[in-house]
């Protein structure tokens, strides 16, 4: 593939004093899953017991490389006019369908998942995955709440956690999912930005997020990060419950290797390096 990012992308920014330019941060978010309270023998299945959400968040001047060495690599292995676009979706690229059908020769195959294994591997972005048991929280609440909006809502805080001591700020861009689930997820960000939640003040939000309001974008729009939270979103989750003996479905090779090349993403706490509870949080607690 082309030249790798990290040479052209600086560290980490420091922390520094409140009052001076800070770079903007913008989290992607999908999901693997559904939303969805079904019958208990449903309920029992790991593909419809739990939901995850990926979020995935660059630092602005870091996703700008990122995002062209991504369309530098979706036009090596699928040549198409900037007009019209590709895009890279975990469902259609498994099934090989429309542009996708070159996949289906090995060689093919073969090199363009490991071209995106790479570049995936040294993209410099951050991790926070939220797995919600549906069949726990149901256990747990006779009307328990949206476990998208509850877990949406998990992934918020700790993202601005992260924001909070790096002192820098950030938004937050969700794929819409329909108008009615749309409007949910609005509402949680909105209440959370105003009020705050539990643990946090309005202030916590306030401070870093550069908006009061979410941004959702509707399928066709190009947006890398989107593309790279769909794709990362069902074999992270996979890897995290087959590690945590609650599947027994073995993630695939290729889901394998990803979720190893990304492990290090994962947000941690900063002073005793953990990723539980901090990329990697599991609800109902």
């Amino acid at each position: 593939m082309g030249q790798p990012l990290s040479p052209r992308i600086k560290s980490e920014p420091q922390p520094h004093p409140i009052g001076m330019t800070r770079p903007r941060y913008r989290l992607y978010l999908d999901e693997s899953g559904d939303h969805v309270f079904r019958d208990e023998q449903a309920m029992a299945q790991p593909a419809h017991r739990f939901l995850a959400l990926c979020g995935c968040f660059f630092q602005a001047d870091h996703y700008v490389a990122f995002h062209d060495e991504w369309e530098r690599m979706k036009r090596r292995h699928f040549p198409h006019s900037p007009d019209e676009p590709i895009l890279l979706h975990r469902i259609e690229i498994i099934k090989r369908r429309g542009p996708f059908e070159s996949l289906r020769e090995p060689d093919a195959d073969r090199a363009f998942s490991e071209d995106l294994l790479q570049l995936v591997a040294e993209a410099p972005f951050h991790i926070i995955m939220v797995i919600i048991d549906k069949h726990l929280l149901r256990s747990l609440y006779p009307i328990p709440l949206d476990p998208y909006t509850e877990g949406f809502g998990v992934l918020l805080q700790r993202y601005c956690r992260f924001l909070n001591h790096v002192n820098r700020r950030g938004d937050v861009m969700v794929e819409s999912r329909g108008r009615k689930e749309d409007e949910f997820v609005k509402d949680v960000y909105r209440d959370t930005y105003a009020r705050g939640d539990l643990q946090h003040k309005a202030e916590f939000y306030q401070r870093v997020l550069t908006t009061k309001e979410l941004k959702l974008k509707r399928k066709p729009p190009n947006i890398s990060g989107l593309q790279l939270a769909d794709i990362l979103a069902n074999p992270l989750r996979q890897a995290i419950l087959v590690d945590r003996g609650l599947c027994q479905t073995e993630v695939s090779s290729f889901g394998r290797r990803l979720a190893t090349a990304v492990e290090a993403k994962f947000c941690r706490d900063p002073y005793t390096g953990s990723v539980k509870g901090y990329g990697k949080v599991f609800l109902p607690k």
